[in-house]
């Protein structure tokens, strides 16, 4: 059974930067997608970024030009350095990990990151 594990969320003022880290329990290059998915309160939940194996990277217009994704395969690690937080950027962010030949589905337990204006 394939394991995400994330960290790094917090409490942080308006403009403030936090990253990320999702940390796999297998060897990332397996795993073809990655991605971050955040679901503020009361809402739905919405892919903020992913990048794939070989580096295709995709951003949600709301974080786009102040969010970055990278991955680090020899660390089996997903990284989302955020920049320029906004309040509405508030929410429960979830790693996710996909692999298409056998449609494995895996997905972290989330880690909150909450923005003060």
């Amino acid at each position: 059974q394939v394991q995400l594990v994330e960290s790094g969320g917090g409490l942080v003022q308006a403009g403030g930067s936090l990253r990320l880290s999702c940390t796999a329990s297998v060897r990332l290059f397996s795993i073809n997608f990655m991605g971050w998915y955040r679901q503020p309160p009361e809402k739905e939940r919405e892919l903020v970024a992913s990048i794939t194996s070989g580096g295709t990277t995709y951003y949600a217009d709301s974080v786009k030009g102040r969010f970055t994704i990278s991955r680090d395969n020899a660390k089996n690690t997903v990284y989302l350095q955020m920049n320029s937080l906004k309040p509405e950027d508030t929410a429960v962010y979830y790693c996710r990990g996909y692999r298409p030949f056998d449609k494995s589905d895996y997905w972290g337990q989330g880690t909150q990151v909450t923005v003060s204006s």
